[in-house]
């Protein structure tokens, strides 16, 4: 299962893969206890404990003395990467279109909400840079797959 958040440190990938009561990711493993604490063991062997709490959208895991703050990008909200594009993860309405063309954004910053099976789907910038084009407006109700804004990259 692939995953992006948008952390103190830029965009973040993360693939996640679920093998018995754990999951995996890049050769470490965690698994939940019953106390609610998380026991991550590491590629060299080590085992540390974490504890993870979700906020609204941002999850802050607290690991090794360190407190981590992510925020969940959620999937299905980009098109290909030549493309530009921010897409529909499904058929739905348009509640909000929260930037104007032109404007700069930050990569993780909320552009458009959409609602779908009667859930509110937020759609965000996979990178920074500036709207080109708005394709839809709150109320309009779009496809699958559509491309509802043009998000062109700082560095072109």
């Amino acid at each position: 299962m692939q995953n992006q958040f948008k952390s103190a440190d830029g965009l973040v990938e993360v693939n996640l893969s679920k093998q018995g009561d754990s999951w995996l990711y890049e050769g470490q493993s965690c698994q939940i206890l019953a106390d609610g604490r998380l026991q991550v063991t590491t590629s060299d062997g080590s085992v540390h404990l974490a504890r993870a709490a979700k906020v609204g959208d941002v999850w802050w895991v607290h690991l090794s003395g360190h407190t981590f703050k992510l925020e969940r990008i959620e999937p299905g909200a980009n098109a290909s990467e030549e493309q530009g594009g921010l897409t529909a993860p499904m058929p739905g309405k348009v509640l909000e279109v929260m930037v104007e063309v032109g404007q700069q954004v930050s990569a993780g910053a909320t552009l458009m909400i959409l609602e779908a099976m009667k859930m509110e789907h937020k759609i965000v910038a996979s990178e920074d840079g500036i709207i080109t084009a708005i394709n839809f407006n709150a109320g309009d109700q779009v496809e699958q797959g559509v491309t509802l804004l043009d998000l062109e990259n700082d560095d072109e």
